[in-house]
């Protein structure tokens, strides 16, 4: 479960706030109470203070199940180096999305995709790192709930746009990518899925 949806909530802020707040009293028994029951807490959408305070906070592995690193493009909705780090601290996994404009450019191609996880690897090493392509299926349907929703959804922040993001028939050509560039078969074994299912295993009940 999300934390926040870029706007801030009772338990916390949100990436796309102009007044950054951090994890609330509330916030901390929703995590509590999530921990209990066996659910994974995500951070992907949400504000960066409020995003160091729930790895802080939290005793069980933490995901950021669709964020790209803000290093290699800055978008509030990416994530910075510190947030990628404190993730791979409590053992969690960055889960690199294929939504072009977080991407950068609206750049959905192989190469852009693949130096987004080889940065997120050189960062935080192989075992926090995986998919997260967020893809849509009905793009209609996305337009619409952006009209609906602008007030999330922020004035220049590239959601004026058609996003186009990686399909996944893309999939087998990031995979080669990545091998092509020394990935061993048990790294990208890792990153497409092995990852995400360890902390799967730690959390749920």
């Amino acid at each position: 479960m999300l934390i926040a949806y870029n706007r801030g909530n009772l338990v916390g802020g949100g990436c796309h706030d102009d007044i950054v707040s951090g994890l609330t009293a509330f916030g901390r028994a929703v995590l509590d109470e999530m921990a209990r029951v066996g659910m994974v807490v995500c951070c992907t959408h949400t504000g960066p203070r409020t995003t160091l305070d729930v790895m802080a906070y939290s005793k069980k592995p933490v995901i950021f199940s669709h964020s790209n690193p803000r290093a290699l493009h800055d978008h509030q909705r990416n994530i910075t180096d510190e947030a990628m780090r404190a993730c791979a601290a409590t053992g969690g996994v960055v889960g690199i999305n294929g939504v072009g404009i977080f991407l950068g450019d609206n750049d959905i191609r192989t190469e852009t995709v693949v130096s987004h996880i080889d940065y997120a690897v050189s960062l935080v090493g192989i075992d926090h790192v995986g998919f997260g392509f967020d893809y849509v299926f009905d793009m209609g349907e996305l337009m619409e709930h952006l009209k609906a929703m602008r007030h999330t959804f922020p004035e220049g922040k590239g959601y004026d746009v058609v996003p186009k993001f990686v399909p996944p028939e893309q999939i087998p050509e990031i995979v080669e990518t990545l091998l092509r560039r020394g990935y061993a078969d048990s790294d990208v074994a890792k990153i497409t899925g092995l990852n995400l299912l360890r902390v799967s295993r730690q959390v749920w009940k």
